[in-house]
């Protein structure tokens, strides 16, 4: 009180004895938060409806609840409190299952947010830096009417989809954020969150599959694929529609780099027509490219570490299939064509590759969906090879431009897209 702090905060255990020893010479300006921690998990509504009872009676001028997340929907209870609050709040759930509390609060009645001023050095789990707060989630501009979309996955902390998404909601003047949603149950969290506010998501490794049997309704292509990478709500009735822009991403890319590699003009009809087109993994990206690849006259090869998967998918798209294992060794004809969906060789693993380097001088082209690290080992042995490479970033620009106009019903900013990304 002495140093002139603005907020002094106290923990519950001590605050009744602090508050009455400062009682007469609290200086008016200063605000005493009253914290209660909980390292456990996040109680019941009801229970954390007493907690803030037990907190006002100390005296507070703000309750602070922190609660740990086993899963990203425990937030939900911390938002159904804070939204309804009749006292100023503060509600954080910490772990980076928690990450939408700390962003979110403005939106949900949260009394303010708590940031790191450098990255790794936290005073609770889960705390973004203030400058991703002001500048990546565009903090002071959200409020009450802020719709929510996010990129769900898990592992999903590499997502470089909130830095494109939040730069283009800035530019365009959408209200919206997208944040990076650790998610563990699909099913579970579409259902927890089924307001309007939350309007739309990004699907990635492992949950494109599960997101086909999570929406009222899917587009015929992504039903084909067997794989949703978009997910939109409706905002008149709920109902959540289930795309997929995978596919469009990442075929175009490959197109382009055939057509500069054999210098073959755009309007000859695709360049993978006849060609043999050898896919890595046989999950929701897999089931894209494959897909893709067919529709252009592609003939499809589904390589995967589980053999009877690979002939799943072989079976669906009328393709045929092999064991990764046994990839090194199929090579039926030269200049074909090798698309990686897996996540071999993504950070932080970055020296692994699904195909040993003296098997590449078979491919003509090499597309790896990863684009963190841009140059995976995979390309980067490709490109000493002989190999087109093709980086997963081309897929994800050109998937994401479809998402952001099925998000906002604005054409996307293609050209900010492609500097946003360049600064990566």
């Amino acid at each position: 009180m002495e140093l002139g702090a603005d907020y002094i905060d106290v923990e519950l255990k001590v605050a009744h004895d602090f508050i009455k020893s400062i009682n007469g010479k609290k200086p008016e300006k200063i605000k005493v938060i009253v914290s209660s921690h909980n390292y456990q998990n996040t109680p019941s509504v009801e229970e954390l409806g007493n907690l803030v009872v037990r907190i006002q009676s100390t005296g507070a001028d703000i309750v602070k609840i922190a609660t740990t997340a086993l899963e990203i929907t425990d937030v939900a209870r911390i938002f159904q409190i804070t939204v309804h609050s009749q006292v100023p709040i503060i509600g954080i759930v910490m772990g980076d299952r928690g990450l939408i509390s700390r962003i979110l609060c403005a939106k949900f009645g949260g009394y303010l947010t708590f940031g790191t001023l450098e990255a790794g050095v936290v005073s609770a789990p889960g705390q973004p830096t203030i400058e991703d707060l002001l500048n990546l989630y565009n903090f002071r501009q959200l409020g009450p009417d802020t719709k929510l979309y996010g990129i769900i996955g898990k592992p999903v902390g590499h997502s470089k989809s909130p830095m494109l998404y939040n730069e283009a909601f800035k530019s365009t003047g959408f209200n919206g954020v997208y944040i990076h949603l650790l998610v563990d149950d699909l099913a579970k969290f579409l259902q927890t969150y089924s307001s309007a506010d939350f309007a739309g998501f990004s699907c990635t490794i492992p949950h494109k599959e599960a997101a086909v049997k999570c929406c009222d309704e899917v587009d015929p292509v992504a039903k084909s694929i067997g794989a949703v990478n978009c997910i939109i709500r409706s905002q008149s009735d709920g109902k959540l529609f289930g795309y997929n822009t995978d596919y469009v991403g990442a075929i175009s890319a490959i197109e382009d780099g055939l057509r500069v590699r054999y210098n073959i003009n755009g309007t000859a009809g695709s360049p993978l027509a006849g060609k043999l087109f050898v896919v890595i993994g046989a999950g929701g990206a897999g089931k894209a490219l494959a897909y893709g690849a067919k529709q252009k006259g592609a003939r499809a090869v589904i390589a995967n570490r589980t053999y009877e998967r690979a002939r799943e998918l072989a079976h669906i798209i009328g393709g045929d299939a092999l064991s990764l294992a046994d990839l090194a060794r199929f090579h039926p004809e030269e200049g074909m064509i090798l698309a990686n969906t897996t996540s071999i060789g993504m950070q932080p693993n970055i020296d692994e590759t699904p195909i040993p380097k003296n098997a590449l001088k078979y491919y003509s082209l090499v597309f790896d969906a990863i684009y963190t690290p841009k140059v995976t080992r995979l390309l980067r042995e490709a490109e000493e090879s002989g190999a087109t490479i093709v980086s997963g970033l081309e897929m994800f620009i050109g998937q994401a431009y479809e998402q952001f106009e099925r998000f906002t019903g604005l054409p996307a900013p293609k050209e900010l897209f492609r500097k946003t990304m360049a600064k990566c």
